[in-house]
């Protein structure tokens, strides 16, 4: 029984996408028919005398003139738009740039590219730089979830205080999102090598000098932006707990810790779900900022720990210690011109990508419920 209403789900999710296909013919011989003074209903097949469950559920679903039929068809032509441009602009690059992940493309042999299977995704296995990118992304993201949801959650707990100016506070801490990555990087660069160098030896050596504090440099200008941005999610959250909890918690005694591991936190768990999905996706896409902030480097010597996985032995290789998994695909694929294996780098990043946030909505999602 389980297995034939599977059957049949798959069976009616497929008719349904033939239906979509060919409903733009249907609609056109319809309207012609209507235009030379034929009967419409003629064109729509007694569904009730056929016992082919394929037909019924057409023609029961799509093509007759019932008001479930007529609504699927109306939802499907206001999808046109929206779900057109998706299939153009996304659907169609990503399988384009699969098959692509698995030649020796190079953007100079267009259309002679040779088939290799899957030897790019091997390369990428052996491939010591792209994993130490991959180890410095995951650091770097880690500490930029915790950073950025920590503070926003700070500053949306302040500006939802009865402060005389706070609608003043939230847009002077939501302005940094406005500024874009690139710009952001530079300003930043200028106040890490000039500015702050000249405040006292805490700052000197400028931050971005070393491999270390460079990751600690880019987590700073990245949660200046974007804690504005997050923490506007949390104030629509708290605004939301009902003042009837507050106040009876208040009555009770209960003193602010107290309220907020008890009211606060579960009420806005749903906003830590929302927040920390952005602040992943962000931090594992980040690329602007690098690129005009540390453009990647500054360069290292390869940690040991890393080349024993890989199996190297003597003098370490060197790498760049801020290039993140995005601007390492971006000069594998238009510095060095490798477009073949970069593209399988983006299709490798993707799927953990993928995974990863789906495995953080889960178990946020779970976390809401033993909230």
């Amino acid at each position: 029984m389980v297995l034939r209403k599977i059957g049949l789900t798959l069976l009616y999710t497929l008719l349904s996408i033939i239906a979509i296909i060919i409903l733009p013919f249907f609609s056109l011989a319809k309207l012609l028919m209507k235009f030379f003074g034929k009967n419409n209903n003629a064109f729509i097949f007694d569904f009730e005398k056929k016992r082919n469950v394929a037909f019924t559920f057409l023609v029961k679903h799509w093509f007759s003139d019932s008001e479930s039929a007529q609504n699927n068809r109306v939802f499907v032509w206001f999808l046109v738009p929206s779900l057109g441009a998706f299939v153009i602009f996304v659907f169609v690059p990503f399988i384009s740039g699969v098959y692509l992940s698995m030649t020796n493309w190079t953007g100079l042999n267009t259309g002679r590219e040779l088939f290799l299977w899957f030897d790019n995704y091997k390369t990428i296995i052996t491939d010591v730089r792209f994993g130490y990118s991959f180890f410095r992304t995951a650091l770097y993201s880690i500490l930029n979830i915790v950073v950025i949801n920590f503070v926003a959650f700070f500053l949306a707990t302040l500006v939802t205080q009865n402060l005389k100016l706070k609608n003043v506070y939230r847009a002077g801490f939501f302005m940094p999102n406005l500024i874009g990555g690139l710009v952001l990087g530079y300003i930043w660069q200028f106040i890490f090598n000039r500015a702050l160098v000249q405040v006292g030896s805490l700052f000197n050596p400028s931050l971005l000098i070393n491999g270390e504090t460079a990751l600690i440099g880019l987590i700073i200008v990245v949660t200046w932006q974007y804690a504005g941005y997050i923490m506007m999610i949390y104030i629509a959250a708290i605004q939301n707990i009902p003042q009837d909890l507050v106040e009876a918690s208040t009555i009770d005694g209960a003193n602010a810790f107290q309220r907020l591991k008890a009211i606060t936190l579960p009420l806005v768990a749903q906003a830590f779900t929302v927040a920390m999905f952005l602040t992943l996706v962000t931090s594992f896409k980040q690329f602007d900022t690098v690129s005009s902030l540390t453009q990647g480097g500054p360069a290292t010597q390869l940690p040991r720990w890393v080349g024993g996985i890989y199996g190297l032995a003597g003098d370490m290789p060197i790498v760049q210690s801020t290039s993140l998994v995005a601007m390492n695909i971006y000069q594998e694929a238009f510095t060095r011109n490798n477009l073949g294996l970069g593209q399988a780098k983006a299709i490798v990043f993707f799927a953990i990508l993928l995974v990863v946030s789906l495995l953080q909505v889960y178990f946020n999602k779970k976390r809401e419920v033993e909230l």
